[in-house]
């Protein structure tokens, strides 16, 4: 029994992991992986001798476990790559912790899912164009300042994000937001032509909810107007890593329930 102990233990930092995330649990994937010992270690293939069952079926035997458990995954909301998965059917999401997590050749996550090869690779194949997708944000810049917005737009992209366009007016913003739907405005407040930020952020509103990040030299104005909830503020002059750790929270926060429920399209 202690040479069966033995060579599952040489499985277990590999199944530990892939439980968790299994699981969007550390409890939860832990207790499968404490159920599949016992299940090997009474297997019929134990009993006879045979101690080399393939991890690949203590794979399976964990997705088994998961199944009749009955409960969906637990996706922590702050956390961008749970987030971005919990978006994939689960067998895909499955598919993707196998082979990009887990490091099996799509072969062998196939077989694990009980999937033909070819279908394994289509699916994996949109699985990560989905997960790229949703990792992606694109980001409307309303900046007047030219030299500022090149600025932020070189932060944007070096992150990996879209930028839809720059905006010095009111109108311009609009319409480049009616058009490319961001999923996140870096807003100066005092804008040209005598426009104001706050009322572009209002707008966006009520339009649609959209997450905005104010880039501001006056970032007493939300406070005077009693505005501090359209968004943080980020006072100028900035750096880098204020703006990309603003734009990782806002991109993958929570729209709140509020929001969704009373922000109608015009």
């Amino acid at each position: 029994m202690e040479q069966y102990t033995g060579h599952f233990m040489q499985h277990l930092p590999y199944l530990r992991r892939y439980a968790r995330a299994l699981t969007g649990t550390n409890g939860r994937g832990d207790a499968l992986v404490t159920r599949t010992l016992e299940w090997y270690l009474e297997a019929d293939e134990v009993e006879d001798g045979k101690s080399d069952l393939s991890r690949g079926l203590l794979y399976r035997h964990l997705n088994k476990l998961q199944d009749e458990e009955g409960l969906p995954p637990s996706i922590a909301p702050y956390h961008p790559v749970e987030s971005a998965l919990a978006t994939l059917d689960e067998l895909d999401r499955r598919l993707y912790l196998l082979v990009n997590l887990e490091d099996l050749p799509v072969g062998d996550a196939a077989a694990v899912l009980d999937l033909p090869p070819e279908e394994a690779m289509e699916r994996l194949n949109h699985a990560r164009e989905r997960v790229r997708a949703r990792l992606t944000a694109t980001i409307l810049i309303v900046e007047d300042d030219a030299i500022i917005a090149y600025d932020l737009a070189e932060t944007v992209r070096g992150m990996g994000h879209i930028v839809c366009g720059n905006a010095a007016t009111m109108d311009e913003a609009l319409a480049l937001a009616a058009e490319h739907r961001p999923t996140l405005a870096l807003m100066d407040i005092r804008l040209a032509d005598g426009d104001n930020g706050l009322e572009v952020a209002r707008e966006l509103r009520a339009r649609r909810f959209l997450p905005v990040i104010f880039v501001t030299a006056f970032p007493d104005d939300l406070a005077k107007h009693g505005l501090e909830h359209l968004g943080p503020v980020i006072p100028k002059p900035f750096t880098r890593d204020q703006i990309e750790q603003a734009i990782t929270r806002a991109v993958f926060m929570p729209q709140p329930e509020d929001a969704r429920e009373t922000a109608q399209p015009h």
